[in-house]
């Protein structure tokens, strides 16, 4: 309990002053005392700027509390005002510091009524630090935006339930199940972020273990794998052949993907301060892979004579007539254009086949040629300098593939080396 002050000496009583006196007194600058409840002041600035204070002691402290600027607290409402004050003040309240709780709750009260939109935005710019490129904040948003605000963007975050996230992913789970997966994750972390910052409490509805999976098929059941397109291992030699025939730069941009075994956007953003032609490596920097990490690419002879032959009129291997990096389109549509319906990924898949079925080479090995590190011997193999040495055994060996196909039976060549 506070205790209130008691001024020492019979205190000055001051007349209490009517709205007339007041409003002439509100002419003047300074400090005047207003009657009707002890304390209450107006305080008049040399600019006729007036606000109502109240004097008392709280405590041991002298405060001066503010009730409201003048005319718009009239004096009627200002002494209204100064008696709930002083009353709470006799009960050992300190008005100010209940006036500083009450609002302190109501931002709080406020903050907790952010929506799932607003929260997830918030997580978009968060991400967006984090990502290589503007290109996979833009896929996230868009996401959200055409899936998840529709169901669950209006909804106060802390009010979203399990049965919100069904309704969400019911539509899209058995057409669009990679989309729909992609879409849970985000969102269960989106809503990780408002039970971190106390925007909500309790189990995230989300969660897929023992939560979602109770409700939705497993989708790894309901799925249906991509298989790019790809060419077969008896069609290459004719189709390099052809390739090789065509002098455009996406054509060549293609044979330069098919001769690396890279992907398209590796290719059409390759640089050549990427590439020691010297040392016959390409060298592709972190923020242009697929897995984060630097990767190096031994180059065959093919693809080094490609290169150099070469112009230098732009930073990119294969630009475009403006110097800027080729399309994807232009250089997906090439394989049409020699008359096989197959995708320029689908030459990773050709290459894949190759290696395991066809060489001796461990998959080790072949798993780095195409930058896949999910194993744990693949990232062992990163440790002893990604096995450079033994993948550029392994391209020179695929670049002879492509030219002479496989061999003939009873026709015995060096096809790769296990060690």
């Amino acid at each position: 309990m506070l205790n209130v002050g008691i001024d020492v000496g019979m205190p000055k009583r001051v007349p209490e002053l009517s709205p007339l006196q007041l409003k002439r007194k509100a002419l003047t600058p300074g400090f005047h005392a207003v009657g009707g409840v002890a304390g209450l002041h107006l305080s008049v600035s040399p600019t006729l700027a007036a606000s109502w204070i109240l004097k008392k002691t709280v405590g041991s402290r002298r405060q001066e509390m503010g009730l409201g600027g003048y005319p718009d607290v009239t004096l009627a409402m200002a002494r209204d005002k100064a008696r709930a004050y002083a009353e709470l003040i006799s009960q050992g309240i300190d008005p100010l510091a209940e006036k500083r709780a009450t609002r302190s709750a109501l931002i709080l009260a406020q903050a907790k009524d952010l929506t799932f939109k607003q929260v997830a935005t918030r997580y978009i710019a968060k991400k967006s630090r984090e990502f290589k490129t503007a290109k996979q904040t833009q896929k996230l948003t868009n996401q959200l935006a055409s899936y998840a605000y529709p169901f669950i963007g209006h909804m106060i975050v802390s009010e979203i339930q399990r049965a919100n996230i069904v309704r969400m992913l019911e539509p899209i789970w058995q057409e669009k199940t990679e989309t729909a997966t992609r879409l849970r994750a985000s969102v269960e972390r989106i809503l990780d972020l408002a039970a971190a910052e106390g925007l909500r409490t309790g189990d995230n509805p989300a969660r897929w273990a023992g939560n979602l999976s109770l409700s939705l098929p497993n989708p790894g059941k309901v799925s249906t794998v991509r298989h790019y397109k790809a060419l077969s291992l008896a069609d290459m030699p004719a189709f390099m052949q052809r390739l090789t025939e065509q002098k455009y730069m996406s054509a060549k941009a293609l044979q330069f993907c098919i001769l690396t075994a890279a992907r398209s956007g590796e290719v059409r953003g390759a640089t050549w301060n990427e590439v020691d032609l010297h040392a016959k490596v390409w060298t592709i920097p972190a923020e242009r892979m697929k897995g984060g990490r630097a990767h190096k690419v031994p180059l065959c002879t093919s693809a080094v004579s490609l290169l150099e032959s070469l112009s230098r009129d732009s930073e990119y291997l294969f630009h475009n007539t403006k110097g800027g990096p080729l399309s994807d389109v232009s250089v997906s549509k090439v394989p049409k254009q020699l008359g096989h319906d197959v995708t320029v990924h689908g030459f990773r898949a050709t290459f894949r086949t190759w290696a395991q079925e066809h060489t001796n080479y461990r998959d080790e090995v072949c798993e780095l040629a195409l930058a896949h590190v999910n194993s744990d011997s693949t990232r062992a193999a990163y440790a002893r300098s990604e096995l450079l040495d033994k993948r550029r055994l392994l391209m020179q060996d695929w670049e002879r593939f492509c030219r002479e196909g496989l061999p003939a039976r009873g026709k015995v060549i060096r096809i790769g080396n296990a060690e």
